[in-house]
């Protein structure tokens, strides 16, 4: 049989390079380290309602706070927003329901456009031809992907609770 001889022949050149090499570098050089799905890290939404959603988000990049928009979701489909690992703890999400009017918003005032948009600053919107919107806080506690999944309101009309905002209706700059 083929396979014996050559097991054999394997585990003799294993043995002399465990001498000569870690075993990472051994499966490295055979490429049996390597995985064959890569890790994904990203910012990705999930709308599990059956209805179209627009979706903006908000985060500070280097040069400060941003908004853009505008992500068109399907129903019962996931986006992603940003690709690849987080570079923030906090983003910001506003959405909208194109067609039952429906909106997923929080007490964080950020700017938004009608059409699609990237926006820099948080505030004075009116006066610089934006809409305000109020977005939720996000604390993704500083892990490379975080997934935001939008859900229809409970059926006895209330609203469906959201966590780790601020209690004040401030703009990014402003919260704790």
């Amino acid at each position: 049989m083929l396979i014996s001889p050559l097991k054999h022949l394997l585990s003799a050149v294993v043995r002399r390079l465990r001498r000569r090499i870690p075993l990472v570098g051994l499966l490295a050089a055979l490429g049996l380290g390597a995985t064959a799905v890569p890790a994904m890290a990203d910012f990705r939404v999930c709308n599990a309602t059956q209805s179209l959603v627009g979706v903006a988000i908000g985060y500070r990049a280097q040069a400060g706070w941003v908004t853009e928009g505008w992500w068109h979701i399907e129903a019962s489909s996931c986006r992603t927003l940003i690709e690849g690992a987080l570079a923030s703890r906090y983003y910001y999400l506003y959405a909208e329901d194109a067609q039952r009017g429906g909106r997923w918003e929080g007490p964080i005032n950020m700017c938004v456009a009608e059409r699609e948009f990237k926006i820099s600053g948080p505030g004075d919107c009116v006066p610089r031809g934006f809409q305000r919107a109020g977005f939720q806080e996000y604390d993704t506690r500083e892990q490379s992907s975080w997934m935001v999944q939008l859900t229809d309101e409970p059926a006895d009309g209330t609203t469906t609770p959201m966590t780790g905002a601020p209690a004040n209706g401030s703009t990014p700059g402003e919260s704790p």
